[in-house]
């Protein structure tokens, strides 16, 4: 079974697989083509349905937690906390534009792949930091109490995405992540 912690790692992984697919679609914007709108905005509406509604609420109960057994993270986490309110924003923002590329609205090209480059940039920054200096501390000071209280902080649900029972809006987008994990296995097979 799998612990607070694991998870809380696992999401990490799996929102760092979306931000590069994300990504992806960005760059078509560089080499003139054009990105697959609808493929962006679920990648979007998953990282704020499950990420800012499921996964920061946990986090912020593994924050407050931490605070009260480590008093030095308090800044750290007053950032993280204020990150997950402009990644929720940011995030609004590009869904608007996203929005308006689907439905062919007159809309700049420029403030689409800036809302999509902020939106990149925060998440990938926050997931860092939180790698590198906020879920070490945690492993090393919470108890199992607060773990089960990181647990209970959002009523358990299945990932709609990565878990077993994929909901329909995420099945292109899954088969494509699906799709490319076996791809850099292959590459792996062949340069091993």
């Amino acid at each position: 079974m799998a612990t607070p912690f694991s998870t809380w790692h696992e999401d990490h992984v799996h929102f760092a697989r979306l931000l590069d697919l994300l990504e992806s679609q960005v760059i078509l914007f560089d080499r003139g083509e054009q990105p697959n709108y609808s493929l962006m905005a679920t990648i979007i509406h998953y990282m704020r349905n499950f990420g800012d509604r499921v996964h920061h609420p946990r986090e912020d109960i593994a924050y407050a937690r931490l605070v009260e057994r480590d008093p030095g993270m308090e800044i750290v986490v007053s950032r993280l906390q204020q990150e997950h309110r402009v990644i929720a924003m940011v995030g609004q923002t590009l869904v608007d534009r996203l929005n308006e590329a689907e439905s062919d609205m007159i809309s700049s090209r420029a403030a689409l792949e800036s809302a999509a480059a902020m939106y990149l940039v925060y998440y990938r920054n926050h997931l860092s930091t939180e790698e590198r200096h906020v879920m070490p501390r945690a492993a090393q000071l919470l108890t199992p109490a607060d773990w089960e209280a990181v647990d209970e902080a959002v009523p358990a649900g299945a990932d709609p995405l990565f878990g077993d029972d994929v909901q329909q809006r995420f099945l292109i987008l899954r088969a494509q992540i699906d799709s490319e994990a076996r791809a850099l296995a292959s590459q792996d097979l062949a340069t091993n």
